[in-house]
């Protein structure tokens, strides 16, 4: 190796990390009295899947909501891409934000009298500004990413849920974002049709598409994700990657969650010896 070589291999060594793109600190928001976020911290850097676990109602969802605007947290910060999410205040503002960051919900969300190319031409004409002939030609392309090319001209009432989610998908990805979320995006499919969208996510993340998930398909967040973060309510009780998280959780609690999860049966406490020998069998007192 040449000195030359060698001296660049070390500043890239030395060079300090590439700043996340997505960055939440000490982030807290309520509704009324009731506390939901009690200091999020998050990272996402740029190519990574992140998934979000945890029990219901610990903030999962509301974590996603603050990302992208939908809610505004009362302390904290929230940067995408230097951007400071929490000081955005017009509607101008939050779409040009929204732009940037696609959103997959629970429910499909599409226009029921538009069909399929059309639900996913019709932000990046009327929204982007961008040529119809363009638009379709790229909406094209991604239905075929997301397996549903055959569907075009079909409408969203004729579609199964596990189809109507994955043009969900496609139609949050026609605008190019930097960054997709994923909010429970299999909640509502039957079991046969969860497996058709997983795939549709899996392919997407290896083809380097920086995302932040929340998800209760625990074996899909292990696959995925580059780091993982456990909740509960409303704080991140730990994170890292998948393979500490799920295979050597730090804290009982996680730990619990996952046994939960998986259908395990929680770990029983040791039993007593002196309250087995105090305890009672009825049926060997039945005369």
């Amino acid at each position: 190796m040449s000195i030359i070589d060698f001296e660049a291999r070390a500043a890239a060594a030395a060079a300090p990390p590439p700043a996340p793109l997505v960055s939440l600190r000490d982030v807290h928001l309520a509704f009324g009295q009731t506390e939901v976020l009690k200091g999020i911290d998050v990272e996402v850097r740029r190519g990574q899947a992140v998934s979000i676990i945890g029990p219901s109602g610990s903030g999962k969802s509301t974590i996603l909501r603050c990302v992208t605007g939908l809610l505004r947290p009362q302390r904290g910060e929230i940067e995408v891409d230097g951007l400071r999410v929490d000081e955005l205040r017009t509607e101008t503002e939050l779409i040009r934000l929204r732009r940037r960051v696609g959103f997959v919900f629970q429910q499909y969300n599409l226009f029921p009298h538009l069909s399929v190319l059309q639900n996913l031409v019709i932000s990046p004409v009327k929204v982007g500004g961008e040529p119809r002939a363009q638009a379709e030609a790229r909406a094209r392309e991604l239905l075929a990413k997301v397996r549903m090319e055959h569907k075009e001209n079909a409408y969203p009432g004729e579609l199964s849920g596990g189809q109507q989610q994955r043009v969900a998908i496609a139609r949050a990805l026609a605008l190019q974002p930097e960054l997709i979320l994923f909010d429970e995006v299999t909640s509502a499919l039957d079991p046969e049709m969860v497996g058709e969208v997983l795939t549709v996510i899996r392919d997407l993340v290896q083809d380097g598409l920086t995302c932040m998930l929340v998800t209760h398909e625990m074996r899909f967040a292990e696959e995925v994700s580059d780091t993982v973060y456990f909740t509960e309510a409303g704080r991140i009780v730990e994170s890292g990657p998948p393979s500490r998280l799920f295979g050597a959780p730090a804290s009982g609690r996680t730990r619990a969650f996952l046994q939960r999860s998986s259908g395990e049966p929680a770990a029983r406490k040791a039993s007593d010896p002196i309250q087995n020998y105090l305890r009672i069998d009825p049926l060997r007192l039945a005369v």
